[in-house]
């Protein structure tokens, strides 16, 4: 069974679906944007079974609290700290951290503040490279970093469009009739909520801090060898393949899989996800 919970961390209030036994290791399933953790609502039982799942909506996002921009100053250093006090407020101290688009920035922070409560990794079309940004995506969130202005802003708000989720969902997809439309309408509703415009272009213009990251997460991962999973949607045109291999230059052992589908790849290959996780449980670090 699925359980729908709330919390507060912080003073706001935070949503999140757990499930499965708390003896089994714990796996964190971090998601991305636009979505929340909506988009695990298919892959949480599939992985009950095997583990202890948590999956928390970020703030800003989903059934969380999303207080405005003007009190609340957005960042990915401000969601990683979020999600580390819920964390810590479960009793969670060991983990297995499932990161996807926003949700890699998150995971990486969590990794590289303390190493030691990482027992594994799995990254679904969660960059952790600068291989792999597709500049026609990109390039007009880095000209956001670099300046606001009113053009700049105006080309980021096309990304809150239920037009643009909507490509994010289907683009790579072979069959695009087995993505159902709700999670297009789903999101776009919950990230269009008042006020969450100014929440979502601060983590807009705050995505570039990330790309610094990087040389920290690449020693890291170097140095502690963390298990690692890579499974990617080979169609996705926001993070291209070549981030997906890019793994195997600090992780040597790191399992990596290629499977047809978008930067959404549960909506088409969940169960062949779910497996290669319960597969990969083996290699997790006690």
């Amino acid at each position: 069974m699925v359980h729908h919970r709330y919390t507060t961390v912080d003073g706001h209030r935070v949503f999140y679906r757990e499930a499965g036994d708390p003896a089994q290791p714990t796996i964190v399933l971090l998601h991305g944007y636009p979505t929340s953790s909506f988009m695990f609502r298919e892959l949480i039982p599939e992985l009950a079974g095997d583990f202890h799942v948590i999956a928390p909506d970020h703030l800003g996002f989903g059934l969380s609290d999303a207080p405005p921009a003007d009190t609340f100053t957005y960042s990915f250093d401000a969601l990683s700290r979020i999600t580390a006090k819920l964390l810590a407020d479960l009793g969670i101290q060991r983990y297995t951290i499932y990161v996807q688009d926003y949700g890699a920035p998150i995971g990486w922070r969590l990794a590289l503040s303390d190493p030691s409560a990482i027992n594994g990794i799995i990254s679904q079309n969660g960059n952790a490279y600068e291989a792999g940004f597709i500049p026609s995506f990109w390039e007009p969130v880095w000209a956001y970093h670099r300046e606001r202005t009113e053009a700049t802003e105006n080309a980021m708000r096309q990304a809150l469009t239920l037009e643009a989720i909507r490509w994010q969902y289907l683009t790579g997809v072979k069959d695009p009739t087995l993505v159902d439309p709700t999670v297009w309408w789903h999101d776009f509703a919950l990230v269009n909520r008042p006020g969450n415009d100014a929440v979502q272009l601060a983590l807009f213009a705050d995505y570039a801090s990330n790309v610094p990251l990087y040389q920290r997460l690449h020693a890291y991962f170097r140095e502690h060898q963390p298990p690692l999973l890579a499974v990617w949607g080979e169609g996705d045109e926001i993070f291209g393949p070549a981030g997906v291999h890019a793994f195997a230059d600090d992780l040597p052992d790191a399992e990596v899989h290629l499977l047809p589908g978008g930067h959404f790849l549960l909506e088409t290959a969940v169960d062949e996800v779910a497996q290669l996780i319960r597969d990969f449980r083996a290699k997790l670090r006690t």
